[in-house]
């Protein structure tokens, strides 16, 4: 696939996903979904060096500015059931995607956009970040996994207010809250994001993996997270990267992991 609205760059192993609509604020339509979809569902896989995806938008002042109302009004019948349906599908990819993905906000994250940084492992907010889950002001919900993200991150009761009252709240309410993982400078989203996956890649891939399955699992009806949990302690202690890494402690020497 050609990609339209996605900027992709790639620098020492970690790929950096620029979502480049500037012009509407990032704003998520049908032809970016199908973008993202692609990128995570049949592209990213192939690309196995990599130790992480970032996701952040063009410009300075919007990571994703929610999606494109025009579409929504051409919505009937059963068509925004389909729609929420793909763009939860969508987000899930990168939900259970084994390599670290990190969101660098930097501007307004609305609606889709803060459903789509929460679908993200890792959140780094900048200083002017905007958070917020507006949809009531349409008369709709949240339809991409909003609702359920939101009351995992931060509670049933801030949850229901942020969705209830569609007001934004800033970087540091947002990091109060436990939505964001960090809060930097303008400008420095990416370059923090950059750090936390190349700290990631010094640590065991495999392991790095079944921790995002395992936490995972927690939120999922009808599995059982200890029982994944265990499954996946099994899994790794039978790879060479669990012998490499226990053979680095004991010798007090840098692992070198090989995903094997």
């Amino acid at each position: 696939m050609t990609y339209e609205n996605l900027l992709l760059t790639e620098e020492n192993n970690i790929l950096l996903v620029t979502f480049n609509r500037e012009k509407a604020l990032n704003a998520l339509n049908r032809r970016t979904m199908l973008e993202i979809n692609h990128l995570f569902s049949t592209d990213l896989p192939h690309r196995t060096h990599l130790k992480g995806i970032i996701l952040t938008g063009a410009g300075d002042r919007a990571f994703v500015a929610g999606a494109d109302i025009k579409e929504f009004l051409e919505m009937e019948g059963d068509l925004g059931r389909q729609m929420a349906q793909y763009g939860q599908d969508t987000f899930f990819l990168i939900e259970r995607f084994p390599k670290p993905v990190v969101a660098a906000v930097n501007g307004f994250a609305l609606g889709g956009g803060c459903e789509l940084a929460m679908a993200c492992h890792l959140r780094v907010a900048g200083e002017k970040a905007r958070f917020g889950q507006p949809e009531v002001n349409l008369g709709i919900i949240p339809g991409y996994g909003g609702t359920q993200r939101l009351t995992q991150l931060i509670g049933k009761g801030k949850a229901l207010e942020f969705c209830m009252t569609a007001d934004m709240i800033d970087a540091p309410e947002a990091y109060r809250l436990g939505l964001v993982n960090y809060v930097v400078p303008a400008g420095e989203e990416v370059n923090m994001a950059k750090k936390l996956i190349e700290k990631t890649a010094t640590k065991g891939p495999i392991a790095i993996a079944k921790v995002m399955e395992s936490i995972n699992a927690f939120f999922e009806d009808g599995v059982d997270g200890y029982a994944c949990e265990i499954k996946a302690f099994g899994e790794t202690t039978n790879t060479l990267d669990f012998r490499e890494g226990a053979t680095a402690f004991i010798e007090k020497r840098v692992a070198n992991f090989e995903g094997k």
